[in-house]
């Protein structure tokens, strides 16, 4: 649509020569007065282009074989090296380019076993849940330069945070961490949801 656009344009608008959008566009002449005589546009409709392949005979049957293997563990499913040998013994006169390309397509399709997914909610209630990490951070105390770990504490709902310092990151600090959010936040959340 943004070409048929520019054309009208550069016609009706700019009064720019056919001859001259024909060599900026790179379109014949013929075409453009086609475009320019339509009353309303609309982008040009081409059928899908359908070239027979010599896979054709044998997709069904490499489907079923990529169907079959996406049911099993990765290390176990045939390669497409192993699937081009399969049909070559089933009478494949072709190269092994064909297969590689038609199992690849194949996956990125959706063909295979989706991945497991993960439902992560975006909305909690207050006091439902937390969060809690460390980070190792640097801080000049005293004129030195002194690595410092820092708790970070997150409530969920209200995004509200807090940050302790330790010189170590033990249990006895990952213990007062929690204890001091719990005390500065008045109280516990219904769930934790620890990252680390």
């Amino acid at each position: 649509m943004g070409m048929l656009a520019k054309i009208r344009r550069m016609y009706f608008r700019d009064k720019v020569p056919l001859r001259e959008i024909a060599r900026q566009t790179g379109l014949s002449r013929n075409t453009l007065k086609h475009w320019l005589r339509e009353n309303e546009m609309r982008e040009p409709a081409y059928p899908p282009r359908a070239s027979p392949s010599i896979l054709d005979p044998y997709k069904d049957q490499l489907a079923h074989w990529l169907r079959t293997d996406s049911h099993r563990p990765k290390r176990d499913r045939r390669t497409a090296k192993v699937l081009f040998q399969l049909l070559q013994a089933q009478g494949y006169p072709g190269g092994y380019a064909r297969v590689a390309i038609f199992a690849k397509q194949w996956r990125e399709a959706g063909g295979a076993s989706p991945a497991r997914q993960a439902f992560i909610p975006l909305r909690f209630a207050p006091g439902e849940a937390f969060q809690f990490d460390w980070s190792c951070e640097y801080a000049v105390i005293g004129g030195m330069r002194r690595r410092l770990e820092v708790a970070h504490i997150k409530l969920a709902h209200s995004r509200a945070f807090l940050l302790v310092a330790y010189p170590l990151q033990t249990h006895e600090m990952l213990f007062d961490a929690h204890t001091r959010g719990f005390a500065a936040f008045g109280g516990v959340p219904a769930a934790a949801s620890t990252t680390t």
